[in-house]
C-alpha cells in the first residue's frame, strides 16, 4: 500500500488531497495545526492518521518524517500544501510577515522533502509542492508571499534535476483562485461581501468559476500515479485559463 503525506491538510486543499488519496486507497498521514479539523478530516475515508502541531522548525519537520515512518513504515508521496498568505505592499510587510511567510511556504518543504529523501529514495516516489499561479505570475499587494511561491517553483526544478536518476520525480501545482478558507478570509480582509467577491473573481476566469479544491486534489492524485511516471520539474498552473 502507498503512503502520503500531506500538510496544510485541515482545510481547503490540504483536505481535499488528503481524502481523494485515502478514497484511492492510499495510507495518508494529514499533517496541520488543528487538530479538531485533521479528526474530521480522517472520519471522512480511508486509512487516514493525523499530526497535529506547528511546523516551524527543521526539527519539527524531521519529527513529522519520522513519525510518518513509524505509523506507515515508508513514504511515497510528499505533498507539501501548507501555506500563508499576507496583503501588504513591501513597504507594509513587517520583518515578522515577511519571515513567518518564507519559513510557512518555503522554508518547511525545503526540511521536510530534504528530511523525506532517503525515504523517497527507497520506494522511488515523489513530492508534490502546492505553489501558486503568483509564483510564476507575480501578483499586486503580495511580494511576500509571491516571492515564496517563486523560490517553491525553483526549488521543485531543482529537486527534481538532481534526484531524477535516483527515481524520484518533483511537480509543483500552481493553483490560481480556489474556493477555499485562505480565499474566504482575504475577501473578509478586502471589506468585501463573500459571494460578490467570489462572483467577480470567476468573473475574470475564462472558464467561469474559480476552482474547487478537489481541482486540485485530482492532479495530485494523477501526478502521483504511474500514469505520471515521466512528468518531472513541472510546474502545473491550474486556474482556468487565466494566466494564458
Amino acid at each position: 500500500m502507498s503512503v502520503a503525506l500531506v500538510t496544510g491538510a485541515s482545510s481547503g486543499i490540504g483536505a481535499a488531497i488528503a481524502i481523494a488519496f485515502a478514497e484511492k486507497g492510499w495510507s495518508v498521514m494529514a499533517a496541520g495545526r488543528d487538530e479538531g479539523r485533521l479528526e474530521e478530516v480522517a472520519d471522512v475515508s480511508g486509512d487516514i492518521a493525523t499530526w497535529a502541531g506547528e511546523l516551524a522548525t527543521s526539527e519539527d519537520c524531521d519529527e513529522l518524517i519520522a513519525d510518518t515512518i513509524e505509523e506507515f513504515g515508508a513514504i511515497d508521496c510528499l505533498i507539501n500544501n501548507a501555506g500563508i498568505l499576507v496583503r501588504a505592499d513591501i513597504t507594509e510587510t513587517s520583518d515578522e510577515d515577511w519571515r513567518n511567510t518564507m519559513t510557512v511556504n518555503l522554508d518547511v518543504p525545503f526540511w521536510l522533502s530534504r528530511a523525506a529523501l532517503p525515504h523517497l529514495m527507497i520506494t522511488e516516489g515523489s513530492i508534490i509542492n502546492i505553489a501558486s499561479d503568483w509564483g510564476l505570475n507575480a501578483a499586486d499587494h503580495a511580494p511576500a508571499y509571491a516571492a515564496s511561491k517563486g523560490g517553491l517553483v525553483l526549488l521543485t526544478k531543482s529537486m527534481a534535476r538532481d534526484h531524477a536518476r535516483q527515481g524520484i520525480r518533483v511537480n509543483a501545482i500552481c493553483p490560481g483562485d480556489v474556493d477555499t478558507p485562505m480565499l474566504t478570509a482575504e475577501a473578509k480582509a478586502s471589506g468585501l461581501d463573500i459571494d460578490e467577491y467570489l462572483e467577480e473573481a470567476a468573473e475574470a476566469i475564462p472558464s467561469g468559476r474559480i476552482a474547487d479544491p478537489e481541482d486540485v486534489a485530482s492532479l495530485a492524485l494523477f501526478l502521483a500515479g504511474t500514469s505520471a511516471s515521466h512528468i518531472n520539474g513541472a510546474a502545473i498552473l491550474v486556474d482556468g485559463g487565466a494566466s494564458a
